[in-house]
């Protein structure tokens, strides 16, 4: 399943016709899917993860974090490793403080892996890539 960075709407992707990119069913916009994360709105938030058809990770940071800059590469290679099969989204703290809140997320960056719309698992802090992988995979398809 693939999310559309247009509309939202997760996709089943099967095999393309020769040529042809997919496309979203609702919007018609070309479909990514090659996993890389993509980002997420406060208003968006809430409606993508309890409706997500596959987990779904979230990372929430923000530009000015060093932390953060330096996991956004091994969240990528995650979002790719498992494109279809996770959706990786990234959240910045700083246009969606109501949503941290409202998580109690105090520190970033803050990895917090949803299944059928609710939180399973939380990790706050730089891992490095083999253990945040581990992790993902732990709780993600479990």
């Amino acid at each position: 399943m693939h999310r559309c960075a247009q509309c939202g709407t997760f996709n089943r992707v099967g095999a393309s016709p020769a040529g042809a990119a997919p496309i979203c069913g609702r919007c018609k916009a070309s479909l990514d899917t090659s996993g890389a994360p993509q980002d997420v709105t406060a208003e968006a938030f809430d409606k993508t993860v309890a409706g997500a058809p596959v987990p779904v990770l979230v990372d929430f940071w923000a530009p000015w974090c060093g932390p953060c800059r330096v996991a956004g590469p091994i969240i990528d290679a995650l979002g790719r490793a498992h494109a279809g099969q996770l959706a990786v989204l990234k959240l910045n703290a700083d246009t969606a403080p109501q949503v941290l809140s409202g998580l109690g997320i105090s520190g970033i960056p803050t990895f917090v892996v949803f299944k059928g719309g609710r939180e399973v698992s939380r990790k706050t802090g730089l891992l490095p890539a083999p253990v945040l992988t581990k992790w993902v995979a732990d709780t993600a398809f479990r």
